[in-house]
């Protein structure tokens, strides 16, 4: 038994802790059932719900939720179709979310699935810089090929998907005219 300014008040029959809690015209709550015995606290229920609540809204804040992003091609994919999703690829696993890069096969590629296979395993190589493979890519049934990507740490990840930007020039000084002076 714990009173309202945390001391604690020892072992007591229920009837006496809540004739206790009565008294002081608060309620008595139970903080911890599974305890042996069972951890009891005279207070105010209504603010032990908002404590209960805050304390619960502040553990989803720190939560991370995993995004899955997906990314789809074809055997047939136009190298700059390629390229357009492997950017985007990129720019989801920097952000921090998982990519799964999907490709279905139609028709009469069923039978040259090794295609398939090469243009996964080329995408999960060039974005190796970004993210990992969860697992070799694997086919679903038989006409889809799937693989997920998880994002690198931020420290081991490539800097800039974009690739280095030129250095900008330097200003030039100028004078206490306005005109610019050159060292010559």
């Amino acid at each position: 038994m714990i009173d309202e300014n945390g001391e604690q008040l020892g072992i007591m029959a229920p009837f006496e802790a809540l004739k206790m809690a009565r008294e002081r015209s608060l309620d008595l709550v139970e903080i911890s059932p599974n305890a042996v015995p069972p951890v009891c606290r005279i207070q105010d229920y209504g603010k032990f719900l908002y404590e209960k609540d805050k304390s619960e809204r502040a553990a989803r804040k720190k939560q991370k939720v995993i995004v899955i992003k997906e990314v789809k091609f074809s055997v047939t994919v136009d190298e700059h179709d390629y390229q357009t999703k492997k950017d985007r690829a990129v720019r989801f696993l920097g952000e921090g979310d998982k990519v799964k890069a999907s490709l279905r096969f139609k028709g009469r590629q069923k039978a040259h699935k090794e295609i398939g296979f090469e243009v996964i395993n080329k995408f999960v190589k060039e974005v190796a810089a970004y993210g990992q493979a969860d697992s070799p890519p694997k086919m679903l049934g038989d006409r889809d090929l799937n693989v997920v990507l998880s994002p690198l740490h931020r420290d081991k990840r490539a800097k800039n998907p974009r690739g280095s930007a030129p250095p900008l020039p330097e200003p030039e000084e100028e004078d206490a005219d306005g005109e610019e002076t050159s060292e010559a």
